[in-house]
């Protein structure tokens, strides 16, 4: 009996001990001299709680990280916050048709393709990017992604995505995304995917005569993309740009309140080679300005949303109920 209360005794005073909650880091510095808790942004995505149900900021000091970067599914709820937009930089130069030096054992390959060539690789839910600048540095090779989001209510705020051609793939159908105050400048199609993507004041820079956008929205979905109050920009050399043609049949893409250069071109819209294509498509446009937002030169299977139509557009109807914080 003696032996038993004190094994009850020693018990109630070392429970708390053995009860007391583990507690995870809600924050990580990335610095690549080391006076941080780690010199590469992958370990410390590694280091953050698998499925975690708490925001875990990964704060990037200035620099130019080479890094092929991967948010995987399991990995939720990351925000990488840069020091400075323009000095924090994670660069890769991967690209569609580089051969490996070794075979990947998981896609079964030698070679990349575009799914395959991105910089950064989003597929955790509720991750968020900020002050940051991703680019794809392969140059004019082909296909070659900055950065390719699978993942669910993403966020990219005041960011740079610098490539040519196919600079952000904005994946999946099931994916929400929403970009606000961003740069992303490339040459062909460099905005193209199957999510339902919002990009609020954002500026897109168009480096060669091509498109901007090319849509793969499913039949399923109500949305694709949609600009609020963007800029469309070129380089000097510019003078034919085209703001989307479709990649799939339902390609859904929507401009409204965007200023549109002289470089857009007075049709607006291309049916990529394909007439059937202008039955199923939805391009539309409403209240643009500038010299490239004329309206009468515009394809005749293009639209102007009129002011019933454009009350379907806000964020909850886009999103389904999500709200990205900014706009809560």
């Amino acid at each position: 009996m003696r032996r038993i209360a004190i094994y009850i005794i020693f018990s109630l005073l070392f429970y708390p001990a053995f009860t007391q909650a583990v507690t995870y880091p809600s924050r990580f510095i990335v610095s690549q001299d080391g006076s941080g808790n780690f010199k590469t942004i992958q370990e410390a995505i590694f280091a953050v709680r698998d499925l975690s149900q708490q925001t875990v900021t990964i704060f990037i000091k200035k620099g130019v990280y080479k890094e092929k970067l991967v948010i995987p599914s399991w990995k939720t709820n990351i925000s990488l916050v840069g020091e400075s937009r323009d000095s924090t930089i994670i660069s890769y130069d991967d690209y569609a048709g580089k051969r490996l030096a070794v075979r990947d054992a998981f896609l079964k390959t030698d070679t990349l393709r575009t799914f395959t060539s991105y910089t950064v690789l989003v597929e955790g839910n509720d991750c968020r990017i900020e002050n940051l600048t991703i680019k794809n540095t392969a140059g004019r090779v082909g296909q070659a992604v900055a950065l390719h989001v699978e993942g669910d209510r993403f966020v990219a705020k005041n960011c740079n995505l610098l490539g040519n051609q196919d600079t952000l793939y904005s994946a999946t159908e099931n994916s929400r995304q929403y970009y606000i105050n961003c740069y992303i400048e490339g040459t062909t199609d460099f905005i193209f995917g199957e999510a339902t993507a919002v990009f609020q004041s954002c500026t897109l820079k168009s480096l060669i005569n091509s498109y901007i956008t090319a849509a793969a929205t499913r039949p399923g979905q109500t949305y694709g993309f949609v600009f609020f109050d963007c800029r469309l920009i070129a380089d000097t050399n510019v003078k034919k740009a085209w703001l989307g043609r479709p990649w799939r049949p339902y390609a859904h893409t929507v401009f409204i309140r965007t200023q549109m250069g002289d470089h857009i071109v007075k049709e607006g819209w291309d049916n990529w080679k394909n007439p059937e294509n202008e039955k199923t498509v939805f391009y539309a446009e409403y209240k643009n300005e500038g010299e490239g937002a004329g309206i009468t030169g515009r394809v005749k299977w293009s639209k102007q949303l009129t002011e019933k139509e454009i009350k379907e557009y806000t964020l909850t109807d886009i999103f389904s109920g999500w709200i990205p914080v900014e706009n809560k």
